[in-house]
């Protein structure tokens, strides 16, 4: 293919999907991600696309929202690693929240094999994709249907969230940003998520990295609420998606990336990434069945029935 048909390429697809990763670029141009990179840097050259940490978007500053048919194509292998660390911090007998997206519909499928769990969600694909797992109660929001994303909004989907609680919410977007959280193109659907935000204990956003350093229009998760930000692991040459990690965990959000043993904690550091120091973020606590955490005790003279008899005869036969 020729550079002037590769550059073609690439901006149909921007066009048509709002953000594109290099790696997926380079995966359908079928060149290198160093060659994509040049062909982008030449299309932002000519004012018709923007680039992004780790990918392309649409110019001026603020990426419209792709359907769901674009967004289901996109980073499929990260957002299935993704959903699957995301699952493992779910334990059996939890109420959590689970919004709309692509990635939340991957982790919806993996929450089937969690006894006892109640989901409570606002996204008919997350839905159906527990619909036929037998331990598991859906519990659906009201709202208007919002086609494009197969989620319900609306005030009908924000009251039915007042006076909520539960353990954890799991959310998505269209971008992500030290600097303002979470965030996406659409007004309604961020009304909802700040709903399903109040309503949990904890905040665990779901980003692949080609979302690292998008703004888009409406704030739905400021990062002093985000608990936790499980993503997948960056391009190594994308040093701005590694700062961008950076500044989140520099304010407190604990980062897993998936697929590797990265991880960062509020003291920040990021393990894995741009010759950082590592670090392991600190475990959420697990409540065991029957009673609080469990911990290991040894026993001691001063704790052992036993033992203190035993001393106190030697003590006896000494006098």
């Amino acid at each position: 293919m020729f550079a002037a048909e590769r550059r073609q390429l690439i901006l149909e697809m921007v066009r048509a999907n709002g953000a594109v990763s290099l790696r997926e670029l380079a995966r359908v141009v079928q060149t290198s991600e160093v060659t994509v990179r040049r062909d982008v840097r030449a299309l932002e050259a000519e004012g018709l696309l923007d680039r992004r940490h780790g990918g392309a978007v649409l110019p001026g500053g603020f990426t419209r929202e792709s359907g769901f048919p674009q967004k289901s194509h996109l980073a499929t292998a990260e957002k299935t690693a993704i959903a699957d660390v995301a699952a493992s911090l779910v334990e059996e007998g939890e109420a959590v929240v689970v919004g709309a997206g692509t990635t939340t519909q991957e982790l919806a499928r993996r929450l089937a094999r969690v006894p006892g769990l109640t989901v409570v969600t606002n996204s008919l694909l997350v839905a159906q994709a527990l619909a036929h797992a037998n331990r598991v109660e859906v519990v659906m929001t009201g709202g208007t249907l919002r086609g494009s994303n197969y989620a319900l909004v609306g005030s009908g989907a924000e009251q039915s969230l007042q006076g909520l609680r539960v353990s954890r919410a799991f959310l998505s977007g269209s971008g992500l940003t030290a600097e303002r959280g979470l965030s996406t193109s659409n007004m309604l659907s961020a009304s909802v998520d700040r709903a399903l935000v109040q309503a949990a204990a904890e905040v665990v956003v779901l980003a692949d990295h080609t979302k690292l350093g998008t703004d888009t229009m409406f704030q739905t998760v400021p990062t002093d609420v985000m608990t936790r930000l499980v993503t997948d692991e960056p391009p190594p040459h994308d040093d701005r998606a590694a700062t961008e990690l950076q500044a989140l965990a520099d304010q407190g959000v604990q980062i897993t990336v998936a697929g590797g043993a990265s991880s960062a904690s509020a003291s920040g550091g990021l393990d894995g990434m741009g010759g950082r120091r590592p670090r392991r973020d600190s475990p959420l606590p697990v409540q065991r069945r029957g009673g609080p955490t469990a911990q290991l005790r040894s026993a001691s003279p001063l704790t052992d029935p036993g033992e203190r008899e035993r001393a106190r005869v030697a003590d006896m036969r000494r006098r």
